[in-house]
């Protein structure tokens, strides 16, 4: 590494704060005039109240539950994938001018139109526009989405309690802690503050008994304390996936989905709310601390290590794994930059509990800035660690305790806590997405169905039946070893549900009123669209058909499993890119005929 290259990381950081904070200071406060916040207006929380899904929530709750839910490994995994890929500048730059400008725009009016629309989905909303089919094929790929997030997500936590059986022990006393404290704030009724306070507290010293005491199912990961304490002697060889993924990190894939079944399952206030709101304490401190710890350490020299950039600016257009720049960053780095799975959080658990309407400019566009400062602290952690190209999943988590830890040296902490304790934030994040996506998924599923006629329409749509529904294929998908080849997809995906969301609120905004710019949500709309066909065609033709089935030494060695893989592949990019592009035609068509005709435009405020 030439020493001309390396830059201290105070100034990435300094970056990102500058045009994250033109973007909530300016752009947020035009965007909540624009869609005409008013608090005189009742909330679906208060006009709905059930006690169940409709529960207002103080604002630090919510914004607690909110940021907690979208941010889970992927604005930590993209960012440490692409830094190491293409370089530091290319990552930082798309996550600094493309969440402000597209993905905090995206969430704000995610959540404004459900709010709108009874807290309703985003698959609700562009059928009252576009009609019953649109709806529905909303639906289906928003569901098809969710699961591959389960997927995704479970397996990523497993992989962290693998690396640090500390966070695993944390994260159980953190859960326990939650679910006590919802009794606390809604059984008992006792005060707010004090409450506050003890729980944040027994929770922080939970990460230190988790310190103390390491948790593992099966023998872990290398790098795990001698004092772990493992639960079961033996292999493990007869858990599926044991061979791929290793005993320990498969033997927790199972439990965290039931977690996220069983969690998904209760009400709000029984576990997601007040976990949500102790985690954003461990979110908060690790996020916020992790960037008020290169100050110091830039300023002090109090690091374990220089803050300086281990990686090259610029890999070129070719990064080092041989990927193309365009579009395949787009896609690597979603979360931290724009995620459609935010679209889903926003209109369905978080519009369902917005106390007042106001509070939707920080919970939407300011809780996707906060992603943004993650995906930053990730790629910062990459860029002093600089690992080699090519470790996936499997190294970026680890990566991201690992510099964190490093970081948080600056305070005096030694790296013994500090990884670990970057670990259990990562954790925090992973579990409440997981359990927050099971629960989206089954308000997919109860739109779709509406009201059940048969008795597989109500096991769909029921709590538990339908968490079955999703943890199940998520675990196949999991344990099959095909989440490495689905990786992409998932991004793609994700992406593409991005570009929906925000075609459904331009078409929302266009139905509103003619005198309502488009630009705003249209321009991102267009762009996402582009860029992630293209890299879903890229998936299926080149990565798929040209350098797999058109290169004879990959179809001498394929198994059948390993072609069926690639075909399902290419299936699945085809027909994302086949949803997506007939929502946009239909979509566009229902603008340009409000367009012509305002008097057919079907939205007021007051409709909900």
């Amino acid at each position: 590494m030439r020493l001309d290259t390396m830059v201290q990381v105070i100034w990435l950081v300094a970056a990102v704060l500058a045009l994250f904070s033109v973007g909530y200071l300016g752009y947020s406060r035009y965007l909540a005039q624009f869609v005409e916040l008013d608090d005189s207006r009742a909330t679906p929380a208060h006009k709905y109240e059930d006690g169940q899904e409709y529960v207002p929530a103080k604002k630090p709750v919510l914004l607690g539950h909110h940021y907690s839910s979208i941010a889970g490994g992927a604005p930590i995994v993209g960012p440490i994938t692409a830094g190491v890929v293409w370089g530091w500048v290319p990552a930082l730059a798309w996550i600094a001018i493309g969440n402000p400008l597209m993905g905090s725009v995206h969430d704000f009016v995610s959540l404004s139109a459900s709010l709108r629309h009874e807290g309703k989905s985003i698959g609700y909303i562009i059928g009252e526009y576009v009609g019953e089919r649109g709806k529905n094929m909303l639906l289906w790929f928003a569901f098809l989405t969710i699961i591959l997030v389960v997927a995704v997500f479970a397996l990523v936590v497993a992989i962290v309690f693998n690396a640090y059986p500390e966070a695993a022990t944390a994260s159980l006393i953190y859960i326990g802690l939650a679910v006590l404290l919802g009794a606390y704030l809604y059984q008992l009724n006792l005060p707010f503050i004090p409450g506050t306070v003890a729980f944040v507290t027994a929770m922080f010293v939970g990460v230190w008994v988790g310190t103390q005491y390491p948790l593992a199912l099966f023998e872990p990961a290398s790098r795990a304390p001698a004092s772990t304490f493992v639960l079961f002697s033996g292999s493990g060889s007869w858990i599926p996936a044991a061979g791929s993924l290793g005993a320990n990190t498969a033997a927790w894939v199972p439990i965290i989905l039931l977690y996220g079944a069983l969690a998904s399952a209760l009400p709000v206030w029984v576990l997601l709310q007040p976990r949500d709101y102790l985690s954003s304490f461990l979110l908060y401190t690790g996020v916020g601390g992790a960037l008020l710890a290169i100050i110091v350490g830039t300023v002090l020299g109090t690091s374990s290590q220089p803050l300086v950039t281990n990686l090259e600016p610029f890999y070129g257009f070719i990064g080092r794994s041989g990927a193309p720049l365009f579009p395949l960053l787009f896609i690597t780095i979603a979360c931290g930059t724009i995620s459609g799975f935010h679209s889903l959080v926003s209109s369905g658990t978080t519009s369902k509990q917005l106390n007042q309407e106001s509070d939707a400019r920080l919970i939407g566009y300011g809780g996707m800035l906060g992603e943004g400062l993650l995906a930053t602290v990730a790629l910062i952690s990459v860029a002093l660690v600089a690992p080699e190209v090519g470790g996936g999943i499997g190294l970026a988590l680890p990566t991201f305790a690992t510099g964190g830890g490093i970081i948080l040296t600056s305070f005096g902490i030694p790296t013994s806590f500090g990884g670990p304790f970057m670990a259990l934030v990562l954790v925090s994040f992973l579990l409440t997405s997981t359990d927050t996506a099971v629960r989206l998924g089954r308000y997919m599923m109860e739109e779709i169905i509406g009201t059940p006629e048969s008795s597989v329409e109500s096991f769909a749509a029921d709590r538990y039946g339908n968490a079955v529904v999703q943890a199940v294929p998520a675990y196949v998908l999991i344990t099959s070893g095909s989440w490495l080849t689905l990786w992409q997809l998932f991004g793609g995906a994700n992406q593409l549900l991005a570009a929906l969301a925000l075609l459904t609120a331009t078409v929302w905004l266009a139905n509103w009123s003619e005198s309502k710019q488009l630009v705003s949500t249209g321009g991102p709309m267009v762009v996402m669209v582009t860029i992630t066909v293209i890299g879903l065609l890229w998936l299926a033709i080149h990565d798929n058909i040209y350098a797999k089935f058109l290169d004879s030494a990959w179809m001498a060695e394929a198994t059948t499993f390993a072609m069926v893989s690639a075909v399902v592949q290419i299936l699945i990019a085809f027909v994302l890119i086949y949803l997506a592009l007939s929502l946009v035609v239909m979509g566009y068509r229902n603008i340009q005929r409000v367009r012509e005709n305002p008097s057919e435009g079907g939205f007021s405020p007051g409709d909900d």
